[in-house]
């Protein structure tokens, strides 16, 4: 067992946990926040994606003992007060979500870019979501709603 502290979406945790636990499984057993999904469970899906340090990871690959002293954020940080974040307002209004099980990863893959870049070129944007696997859109409602977000966050700050 080893002892973890660590913010996470804006919260101070400390927790003593198995080190052989996964941020994965810290987040969803431990912490009950389950909106970050498990699929392949190696790395190759992006479903389990969320914002570490302020970097995009894939949190079946990062091991307890490396959370502990990190800044970690999760889909449920997006939303507040009930309301949605305008990233996924553009999912919804783009069509960016059919079955959903992606939509966490892809999401905050698409807050990690628009967070270090607020004008991203469709290449960019190609990039951030390259590590997210999706069965169902065919990826064009995807990156026209990251796209959207970021046209429609520029317009707020002005």
């Amino acid at each position: 067992m080893i002892q973890i502290k660590f913010k996470i979406n804006g919260e101070m945790k400390k927790l003593k946990v198995d080190s052989s636990l996964r941020l994965l499984d810290i987040l969803r057993d431990e912490l009950k926040l389950k909106g970050t999904k498990e699929g392949c469970g190696i790395g190759e899906c992006g479903a389990c994606t969320v914002i570490l340090d302020g970097d995009a990871v894939n949190s079946c690959l990062i091991l307890a003992a490396q959370v502990d002293g990190t800044e970690i954020e999760t889909v449920e940080n997006l939303e507040k007060n009930k309301v949605l974040s305008q990233l996924q307002r553009s999912f919804l209004d783009k069509g960016a979500i059919q079955c959903g099980f992606c939509t966490p990863g892809m999401l905050m893959s698409a807050k990690a870019l628009l967070d270090k870049n607020p004008y991203p070129s469709l290449e960019e944007i190609k990039t951030a979501l390259e590590g997210n696997l999706c069965r169902c859109t065919g990826y064009i409602p995807i990156i026209d709603a990251v796209k959207d977000a970021a046209e429609k966050l520029q317009k707020e700050k002005k």
